[in-house]
């Protein structure tokens, strides 16, 4: 039986949820142009953009019928976002979680499928950009998410098999990811993501608040390699 030595922890959704308030604003933007863009379209990108070409100007030029000012949108979104995204908090039992672990001696690391100033700039507002060892981001990798480099560059950084490990993800495409590194997979679905399919992941959690990370290191340790 492995011992768990890590654990690695997505971003966007799962750390502080972006997700939602980027969604929103693209939505607000379909809306004034008579259009509507369903989640499940939005959500083939969630979480990485190794597994979907969907490009939202592009769908919402099909859904709207006529050409759109792409440039006018991208600064007009961009403001609602960054608006919305300075009032983002840790999510719910992440810092706790992260408290814990620290003081258990487990390695920290994140694994984003976002530029690493974006990353590196949310976990600095935070006040937690210190306490990971290891941060690897869409600018470490050819390939993002559901593409496993990324799992598999955070492990090479920490220095540990896969199945000494535990991955905290919040999307099908970040879920995937882990399962093809090898990787004990938790699945903590944000407001977005909760619509979504992560059967695949190996334990799903509503929420980290209220975790007991040490039954979680047992349940994952036992997991047949």
């Amino acid at each position: 039986m492995a011992s768990i030595r890590a654990l690695i922890f997505d971003l966007d959704g799962l750390i502080v949820d972006t997700e939602t308030p980027d969604y929103e604003a693209w939505q607000q933007v379909y809306h004034e142009h008579g259009a509507d863009l369903p989640l499940e379209k939005w959500a083939s990108i969630v979480g990485g953009t190794g597994a979907s070409d969907f490009d939202p100007c592009d769908y919402l030029e099909q859904q709207a019928a006529r050409p759109i000012d792409r440039e006018a949108i991208w600064i007009q979104r961009r403001k609602y976002y960054v608006d919305r995204i300075g009032e983002q908090d840790c999510l719910p039992g992440v810092c706790e979680l992260l408290a814990a672990a620290r003081a258990r001696g487990l390695k920290l690391a994140v694994a984003s499928s976002s530029p690493e100033n974006w990353v590196s700039g949310h976990l600095a507002r935070l006040g937690i950009l210190d306490w990971f060892a290891c941060i690897r981001t869409a600018d470490d990798v050819e390939k993002t998410k559901p593409d496993p480099a990324l799992y598999l560059a955070a492990l090479a950084c920490l220095e540990i098999a896969p199945n000494e490990a535990i991955v905290f993800e919040d999307s099908p495409n970040g879920v995937r990811a882990a399962n093809r590194a090898g990787i004990f997979a938790v699945a903590v679905p944000n407001p977005i993501t909760r619509q979504l399919d992560l059967a695949h992941a190996d334990l799903k959690l509503d929420t980290l608040a209220g975790l007991d990370l040490e039954a979680l290191l047992k349940q994952a340790a036992a997991k047949p390699a």
